[in-house]
Order: C-alpha cells, then sequence, then structure tokens
C-alpha cells in the first residue's frame, strides 16, 4: 500500500504544482489584503516581492532553463538557490521589519546589508533576463553612483556614493528601490485590476468578445480590419500591456485579415495601432495610470475619467484611418462569419457589464479602486460561472464538455499572479532606478537644466521633453518610460505654470508613444510576426495609423479644458480635438478627387484647417474651424467612398496586368529554352 502511495506523492511534486501552491498563497494574500487593507502596502511588498521572485523562478523552470546553455540540472540547483535567497530575505523581513523600519533606520547591521544585498543582486539578475534594457540602464547607473567623481563633465559630477549606501537606498530604507512606491502600486491597485483579465481568460469570455466582434462587425471584408481594432480596444481595457494585446487578439485577427486578402503588412499595422490604444484605454491605462493618480495625489478615478476622452479621439481617429485604407484596398464582398453561440454573447455582454458596473462603483457610489476591481471580478466570476454551469449541466452544450470548475479556478489563481510576478519584478527594478537617479543628484540636476532651457523658451523645454520621452520610450516599457519622464519632465513644467495635470498627460502620451516609435517596438514587432511581415514596414504604416497620440501629446497644452477641467468643458474639447486629429488623418488617408495634382492641394488645406480647432487659442475661433473641418470630412468622405473602389480596382487590374505580362514572358523563356535545346539535340 505504502508503494502506490509514495508513487502517486511523487507523481503530484512537479514544478507546476508546486508553483501553483506558492501562487495560490500569493493570491489569496492579496485578495486578503484588497479587502482590509491589513499592515498597510510597505508591510506587503516586503513579504510579497521575494514570492513574485519564487513565482518567476517556478514558472520559468516549468517551461525552460532560466541559463538554457547550463543543462536542466544546474538550472535546478540555480533555481534552488535564488528562491533560498528569496525565502531568506521573506523570513528576515517577517521577523526584523519593525527593527528595520523604524528603530534601525539609517544604522543597519551586518545583516541588514547581506540581506539587501543578496535582494539587489537577485532583482538585478532576475531583470538583466526580463528587462534587459532596464538591467543595462541600471547597470550604467551603479557605476556612476559609485564612480561619480570620474566624471570630466562638471554637469554629471558628484562625490560618488559607497556600496552600503547604494544598497540601503535601494532595499532598506524601504521609501525607494526594491520595496518602493512602484512595487507596492504593483501589488496593490495595479494587481486588483489584473483580477478582471484573470478571470476573462479563465472562463473564456477574451475569446468570447472577439468571437462576438467579428459575427456583428465582420460581414464584409471592408469591414473585417475594424474586428481588430474593436477586439483591441475592448480586451485593452484590462489588459495594460500592448504587446500582451497583440498576442491575445493579433493571433486571431492578424490570420483572420489576411484569409481575407488583406496585405500583411496592414494587417499588422491595424493590429499594432489598436493593441497601442488599448495603452490608453481605461480602467488600467497601461499601469501609468494609477502612478499618475499617486504623482498626482488624486483618485484614481480623476484619471480615469480624462482617460476616456483621450481613448475616446484615439479610436475615432484609427477607426477613420482604417476605414479609408480598407475602402481603397479591401473588397466590400459580402462573407459568412460564423455564427455566434449565445454562450459567447452572454460572456460578453457580462464582460461590459462589468466594466460598466466598475465604473459605477469608483465614479459614482465612491468606493475605492482596490475595494471596486475586486468587487467587479467577483461578478464577473459568478456571471460566468452560471453560464458555465447551465451550458454543462442543463443543456450540456458539448463546447463545455471538457472545461471543468477546478481547472478554470486553477487558471484564475496561475494566470493573475503570471501577470502580477512580471510586474512587480519590473516595478522593483524601476524602483532600483529612480532610487540610483535620487542618491546621485541626477533628478535635480536634471530639473535645473529643464527649468534653464524654460527661461529661453517654455515651447523649446516642451520639444526637449518630448524628445527626453521619446528616447526613453525606445528602450522602456511605457510604464518604465512614464515613470522615468514623468520624475524628470513633470516638475520643471509644473514649476513653470503649466497645470499639473497637462504635464502628467504630456508624459504619459509620451510614454504610449515610445512604446511605438522608432527604433524599437514590442508591440509592432510581436504583430510583424504573427503577420510574416517586414518588422519596419509594419511600424511605419502602425506610426501614421497611429498619428492622434502625437498630435493629443501637443493639443493638451491649448485645448487644456480636455484634461483639466471634468463636464461640459471637457466633452467640447474632446470633440473639437477629435474633430482636429479625424481632419489630419482625411489628409493621410483619404482622398478628394481621384487626380493626384487636384487633391493634394485640398489635402493641405484641410491639414491647415485641422490646425485650428487644435491650437489655435481662442475657443471661438477653434469652435468654427472644428466645423469647417466636419463639414470638409463629411464631403471628404461621400468622395473616398466613390473614389476608393476605383482606385482597388485599378491597382488589381495592374496587377493583374503585371502578372500575365510575367506569365508570358516566362512562357517565351520556356520556348526559347525548349527551341535552344531541340537545335542543340540535332
Amino acid at each position: 500500500m505504502q508503494e502506490p502511495f509514495f508513487a502517486w506523492l511523487k507523481s503530484k511534486l512537479t514544478l507546476r504544482n508546486l508553483s501553483f501552491i506558492v501562487s495560490t498563497g500569493f493570491f489569496v494574500t492579496l485578495v486578503h489584503y484588497f479587502l482590509t487593507g491589513a499592515g498597510g502596502p510597505l508591510l506587503l511588498a516586503t513579504r510579497m516581492v521575494p514570492i513574485a521572485v519564487i513565482i518567476f523562478v517556478l514558472n520559468t523552470l516549468q517551461t525552460k532553463n532560466i541559463y538554457p546553455r547550463l543543462g536542466t540540472v544546474l538550472n535546478r540547483i540555480i533555481g534552488a538557490v535564488y528562491i533560498g535567497i528569496a525565502l531568506f530575505a521573506f523570513t528576515y523581513f517577517l521577523y526584523e521589519f519593525e527593527n528595520i523600519f523604524m528603530y534601525r533606520a539609517g544604522s543597519y547591521n551586518q545583516m541588514d546589508f547581506i540581506v539587501g544585498t543578496l535582494m539587489f543582486l537577485l532583482i538585478m539578475e532576475i531583470s538583466r533576463k526580463i528587462h534587459t534594457i532596464l538591467f543595462a540602464v541600471n547597470a550604467v547607473l551603479i557605476l556612476y553612483s559609485l564612480f561619480g567623481y570620474l566624471s570630466p563633465w562638471d554637469f554629471f559630477w558628484h562625490p560618488g556614493v559607497s556600496w552600503s549606501r547604494l544598497v540601503s537606498s535601494t532595499t532598506l530604507e524601504l521609501a525607494t528601490g526594491i520595496y518602493g512606491r512602484y512595487a507596492q502600486m504593483a501589488l496593490t491597485l495595479v494587481a486588483a485590476f489584473l483580477l478582471l483579465a484573470a478571470v476573462a481568460k479563465a472562463f473564456g469570455a477574451q475569446s468570447a468578445i472577439i468571437s462576438y466582434i467579428y459575427g456583428v462587425f465582420g460581414k464584409t471584408k471592408h469591414n473585417i480590419p475594424q474586428v481588430a481594432v474593436l477586439s483591441s480596444a475592448s480586451l485593452g481595457a484590462v489588459s495594460g500591456s500592448g504587446a500582451a494585446n497583440t498576442a491575445v487578439t493579433g493571433s486571431f485577427t492578424i490570420p483572420l485579415m489576411i484569409k481575407h486578402g488583406i496585405h500583411p503588412v496592414y494587417a499588422g499595422a491595424v493590429e499594432t495601432a489598436a493593441s497601442m490604444g488599448g495603452l490608453i484605454m481605461p480602467p488600467l491605462m497601461a499601469v501609468a495610470g494609477f502612478i499618475m493618480a499617486d504623482f498626482l495625489g488624486v483618485p484614481y478615478w480623476d484619471v480615469v475619467i480624462r482617460g476616456f476622452s483621450l481613448s475616446f479621439i484615439y479610436f475615432s481617429a484609427v477607426i477613420m484611418s482604417v476605414y479609408l485604407l480598407s475602402v481603397s484596398s479591401v473588397s466590400q464582398e459580402e462573407v459568412d462569419p460564423p455564427d455566434v453561440p449565445l454562450y459567447d454573447k452572454l460572456k460578453t455582454y457580462s464582460f461590459f457589464a462589468c466594466i460598466v458596473s466598475l465604473i459605477i462603483m469608483m465614479g459614482v457610489i465612491g468606493h475605492g479602486p482596490m475595494r471596486s476591481a475586486v468587487y467587479t471580478a467577483a461578478i464577473l466570476a459568478i456571471l460566468l460561472f452560471a453560464i458555465h454551469l447551465y451550458y454543462k449541466y442543463q443543456a450540456q452544450d458539448s463546447a463545455f464538455k471538457d472545461q471543468h470548475l477546478p481547472s478554470m479556478l486553477r487558471e484564475i489563481i496561475e494566470t493573475h499572479a503570471d501577470m502580477a510576478w512580471y510586474l512587480v519584478i519590473l516595478m522593483s527594478t524601476l524602483g532600483i532606478m529612480i532610487g540610483l537617479f535620487t542618491v546621485t543628484g541626477f533628478i535635480m540636476r536634471m530639473g535645473a537644466l529643464m527649468m534653464q532651457l524654460g527661461a529661453v523658451s517654455i515651447f523649446l523645454t516642451i520639444l526637449v521633453a518630448w524628445g527626453f520621452g521619446w528616447l526613453a520610450g525606445t528602450g522602456l516599457p511605457p510604464t518604465a518610460t512614464y515613470i522615468v519622464v514623468a520624475v524628470i519632465v513633470a516638475p520643471p513644467l509644473i514649476q513653470w505654470g503649466i497645470n499639473p495635470w497637462i504635464a502628467h498627460i504630456f508624459v504619459f502620451l509620451i510614454s504610449v508613444w515610445g512604446e511605438l516609435s522608432p527604433p524599437t517596438s514590442l508591440t509592432a514587432a510581436v504583430a510583424s510576426r504573427l503577420a510574416n511581415a517586414s518588422f519596419m514596414r509594419t511600424m511605419m504604416m502602425a506610426l501614421k495609423i497611429c498619428l492622434p497620440i502625437l498630435v493629443m501629446s501637443f493639443a493638451i497644452f491649448i485645448r487644456t479644458d480636455l484634461v483639466t477641467t471634468p463636464g461640459l468643458p471637457q466633452i467640447r474639447d474632446t470633440i473639437i480635438v477629435a474633430l482636429g486629429t479625424l481632419g489630419f488623418t482625411f489628409a493621410m488617408f483619404g482622398r478628394f478627387i481621384n487626380q493626384v495634382r487636384f487633391d493634394l492641394p485640398l489635402k493641405i488645406i484641410l491639414s491647415l484647417l485641422a490646425l485650428i480647432p487644435l491650437f489655435h487659442p481662442n475657443i471661438t475661433v477653434a469652435i468654427i474651424g472644428a466645423v469647417i473641418v466636419f463639414i470638409a470630412l463629411v464631403i471628404g468622405v461621400r468622395q473616398h467612398k466613390s473614389i476608393g473602389p476605383l482606385k482597388r480596382i485599378q491597382k488589381e487590374a495592374a496587377a493583374a496586368a503585371a502578372a500575365m505580362k510575367d506569365k508570358e514572358l516566362k512562357v517565351k523563356d520556356i520556348e526559347s529554352t525548349d527551341s535552344s535545346g531541340a537545335r542543340d539535340s540535332f
């Protein structure tokens, strides 16, 4: 009897099961904190950051080795060492938290420094594996912190800090570094909202939403690209990552577009642009929205209500871009999408109903964002569970035959832990970066430089800030870009009299733009890979479609009510900026007249008219300009609708003629080869 038991026990002692046990503890602890707030976020961070490290190690060893060249056995030994360090730090802070935080603050003992050094090195090594550019930046900052006194340039010179000061500022002082405000935010506000994505994924709501949108809007080839836009906008509300959004929706929408004759570059660009919009979409807003609320000291709902205006402008322009491109390049032939099962419709309705309830809880009832997110996730789980029970046991639908509640509950826990550990490590790494910026005085020097530029021209300061954000965004994810740029750029802008909301929304839009801008874009890379298309061509086409981000980044300095005054002034400026942006969009992708020599001047005039609602300081003139642009758009869209198919037919005819010519040349080549072969034979 013992041998079967031990055999059964051995079969259960797997890395996946061990990871599930740790993830369950992680999940339960976080949900308990979401509902009670017991101990505060700082205590939570000292306990959960090591657990996030353990989950990373266990999850990585399940799918691949941490160090592929070293072999499985050596990787498991190294993984055990990493887990041992994390458990040691967890246990040490469990018993010594109060002493470190209060009684030994500023005068830490040797064991404190040992634990701090081990965790510092461990987070740095993990960041080297999963956030290579962040690791490189931090490595340079470490050298700069230790040897700043060797700098030959006065601007960068500082007296240098000791290793003990570097370790204490990034691990033991707790206000910054590994356990600081960014890691705390990842474990509290952000992790609470990730519950929605985890529940939706486990019960199949994500695939149901895509299926529903395809069934409703995909009735013609012309509308297929809009399926990608609407799907990405819907799922982007809870994903918080452009690349992840592209991977989920693009794996369905990109092959669907290509299947219906849409060029792979165009398909990849549409999905990229739509997924980038998901970073602006409330309630998650690329995680940067939570940090913005913390910087500004305002309720998260105040950020969300501004995010709706930004996302409305963005997706209005993207939908217009995709429509204009589709009219010119995609047939309006009807297609027969598969019927949407009723259970997929119910899952979709449940998801959007819960998003509405989340907004009501935060904006109307006044619940805090953490508790609102937990309640909404619970409601979504109950609704989806009820659908599951009915179709599995009452209707006995075959689609639910292999779905089992325990496995779905397990997927909720594992999905949530997998998303959360990644963000916790990212935020801890950013905490190290900001800690090093602070301890070297780099932030103060950059702030002084920005203030000097402002004395010359505030416009120059804004341009330099945009350039700095663009450079940061070429290598960092949007959340990291927002934190770095907000810490360095936002304070000088605010000191020069720019409204804090404008300064931080500007930085937020820069960080989103940086995710897409050349020479790197993870979102475009994922989309181009799914489309099997050129990365550079996909990215450049997506940049054109994503123009609204760039336009909004500067328009908010003139149309200030868009982000400073919620209510009717915000709605007015939202419509004005949207019309101005749509004017630019039509000028890029639309046509008034088929002949280019006549069409180009008209589009240039429309572009100049679009500048009025966007940048004219007088609101009355801006409204008049918006009305003129609206009339021009109505005329232009009608003209483009009649010209676009003709242009497409001409292209298809030219392509067919070229193909026929190539075929004739090949036939002639074969005939000449055959005749020459016959002569040689003769």
